[in-house]
């Protein structure tokens, strides 16, 4: 399903309000398919890269958005951070509570993160840090989170997100496979071709080939995404592009793995409060 539209500032609580809608009725096959620790894709790209730049200490406050079932957030209060976890979507929030054991370490709260009063309950200077782990690309509006974040974090903190590579895993890239012979051996070649990036754009899609319903992606090119975060004074000051190694499996689900191993499909950001 590809009813695309271009971004823009006419109906962002109604596309709030379905994306809420979708989530609720995704979150059983998407906590299935996700479970207690995630696939490869959160392990290998997401998750590696957001603890590299996040440096997580003992005893961090640390701000889970978008949290889904609970996957960060239960690896996080495993690092020794305490941790708050917030999604718009009641049944995932149900989800992760279900899943998790160690309740002293995590709170979870229904909150829409596009609600900037909502957000300033939890707490004005109380986090060390926040994280948003492949979140930001099923927002309607960012830049209340952004916001908020300059009066949740404490002095000195950090704000990492991921998202689907803007350049590389939008919505309007086709994976290509090309075969070609060169002295009597056929060879193939693998890339990306990408149709459009610097129009933002809203696109119906799907995470997972069995949920029930489609959901909103809303694709920023990096200009815009993190000039919503330069505009309110954070600064860059760490960027991973982590893709699959080249000896992995190419049976995956999601097709990424080694045949792109020079092609990013996440993009992992650390932003900072200018002092």
């Amino acid at each position: 399903m590809n009813n695309e539209q271009p971004i823009n500032t006419d109906s962002p609580k109604d596309w709030n309000r379905e994306t809420q809608v979708s989530w609720n009725t995704n979150a059983s096959v998407w906590d299935a398919k996700m479970g207690d620790d995630g696939n490869d894709f959160h392990r290998l790209l997401v998750r590696l890269a957001t603890e590299k730049l996040l440096e997580v200490k003992e005893g961090d406050r640390i701000l889970d958005i978008g949290c889904g079932n609970g996957i960060f957030s239960r690896r996080l209060a495993s690092l020794g951070a305490k941790v708050v976890g917030i999604d718009f979507s009641e049944q995932l929030i149900a989800c992760a509570v279900e899943r998790t054991q160690v309740q002293d370490a995590i709170a979870y709260h229904v909150i829409d993160a596009t609600d900037e009063t909502a957000l300033l309950s939890l707490g004005e200077n109380s986090f060390d840090a926040a994280i948003s782990a492949m979140a930001l690309m099923d927002m309607a509006e960012i830049a209340p989170l952004f916001r908020a974040l300059t009066k949740l974090l404490k002095p000195q903190g950090c704000f990492v997100f991921s998202v689907m590579h803007p350049c590389f895993n939008n919505p309007h890239i086709s994976m290509v496979a090309e075969e070609t012979e060169s002295d009597g051996e056929i060879k193939t070649d693998y890339s990306i071709k990408v149709s459009k990036y610097l129009q933002p754009t809203i696109t119906y899609g799907l995470a997972l080939r069995n949920q029930p319903k489609p959901h909103l992606y809303f694709h920023r090119p990096i200009h815009l995404l993190l000039g919503e975060a330069f505009r309110v004074g954070f600064v860059l000051n760490g960027l991973e592009e982590p893709a699959f190694p080249a000896n992995y499996p190419n049976d995956y689900l999601l097709v990424w793995g080694s045949n792109f191993s020079e092609i990013p499909p996440v993009l992992v950001v650390r932003l900072k409060l200018l002092a």
